[in-house]
């Protein structure tokens, strides 16, 4: 075990240690709420879930990982107040999932993420006021998993899309209108915990694989959806009869390349921008890992740890790593959950950081989560 925990810190401190001289190039994409942490579990551990133990939140993260869940059916409600240290009180994310075993093998699922960006004024390039507008993001998603052995499972998941940020003539002269696309997962989960509980989970997840989407009649002018590569691991140990601990680690990596730099040639920088538009998803993808950047640059990494006393009471905490160049976002998280009859309730903390204006605009992030076992032991 001390060998999995050296090797996960240094990973993430090795991140740290590479060397900022990059210029910042953040890889832009529509939909970026489908990256959101959706669940406090995750939240609470840095955002890691890929690997961890399952539950009903499995959706958001690996959705090959509730064919091992304890109960036959669960659901899971979450809450997230979003940018409320920017002052904003009407920006929230809200998800549910679900899930329903058929048979020993198989099991079908859905989950739901809203996100609402509150109240917004449109100006124009003067500062007149255009109008006001209220967008709002959703994606439902079907899925389907399914047992290979004992130890490992697959799943696939269909979504569909819908970016509502501007519809109609604002005053620009260009009509907009509600974007929509569809996208899928597929997913790998190997659990090697035993009996006892100990042993080595991992995971891999492809994730919002899908066509651009766009919000005007224009088909040059779409953007990518944020296709990513998540590889995770965790290792559960048992300390005694009432105690065990959970480490985590998730590494991923967006399969959208990087948007071209600007030169300062009005020619060169125009062209490069529409040869980078233009580029195919799948070849997207593929360039994602041959876009000239540094790849290590491009990987964000959470480390994640639960305690865990007598199945009933969680204590947990993370970290979450991004490189300066790619946003920057680095901090830690802190969590707890209590377990009841039927239920268990979720909550997670993003610990401040950053003074001033580098003060992180995600610090005092509260999630609440509740998720309802259901149906038999399994």
């Amino acid at each position: 075990m001390k060998k999995v925990i050296v090797a996960a810190s240094l990973f993430v401190f090795s991140l740290s240690a590479i060397a900022q001289t990059a210029p910042i190039n953040i890889v832009s994409t529509a939909v970026p709420f489908l990256r959101i942490s959706a669940d406090a579990r995750a939240g609470g551990m840095g955002e890691a879930g890929i690997a961890t133990l399952p539950e009903a939140n499995a959706p958001f993260w690996n959705l090959a990982k509730v064919a091992f869940n304890k109960k036959t059916a669960g659901v899971a409600v979450n809450y997230t107040p979003w940018l409320r240290d920017l002052g904003l009180n009407d920006v929230y994310l809200a998800s549910m999932a679900g899930y329903k075993k058929l048979n020993d093998n198989s099991v079908i699922s859905t989950s739901l993420r809203f996100f609402s960006l509150g109240n917004i004024q449109l100006t124009d390039f003067s500062g007149n006021i255009l109008n006001t507008v209220r967008p709002s993001e959703f994606s439902l998603d079907a899925g389907y998993t399914r047992s290979l052995n004992d130890k490992m499972s697959v799943a696939v998941a269909l979504r569909y899309i819908n970016s509502r940020l501007v519809v109609g003539d604002v005053g620009t002269g260009v009509v907009y209108r509600a974007g929509n696309a569809v996208a899928g997962d597929v997913s790998l989960f190997y659990n090697g915990t035993n009996t006892d509980g100990q042993g080595l989970n991992w995971g891999v997840v492809l994730s919002n694989l899908g066509a651009k989407i766009g919000y005007t009649n224009d088909a040059r002018n779409k953007d990518f959806l944020p296709a990513n590569l998540g590889l995770g691991m965790a290792y559960t140990t048992v300390l005694n009869e009432t105690s065990k601990i959970t480490f985590a680690l998730d590494v991923n990596k967006l399969l959208v390349p990087i948007s071209p730099i600007a030169t300062g040639t009005f020619s060169t920088d125009s062209t490069a921008l529409s040869n980078y538009r233009n580029t195919g998803v799948v070849s997207s993808w593929m360039k994602s890992f041959n876009d000239g950047s540094n790849q290590l640059n491009s990987l964000q990494a959470s480390l994640g740890a639960e305690f865990s006393y007598n199945d009933q009471f969680m204590i947990r905490g993370g970290y979450f790593y991004e490189d300066k160049s790619r946003g920057n976002r680095r901090y830690f998280s802190a969590g707890a959950g209590f377990n009841l009859k039927f239920m268990t309730v979720n909550l997670s903390y993003l610990v401040p950081s950053g003074n001033g204006v580098t003060r992180n605009p995600l610090s005092n992030t509260l999630r609440l989560g509740v998720v309802f076992n259901l149906g038999e032991d399994f």
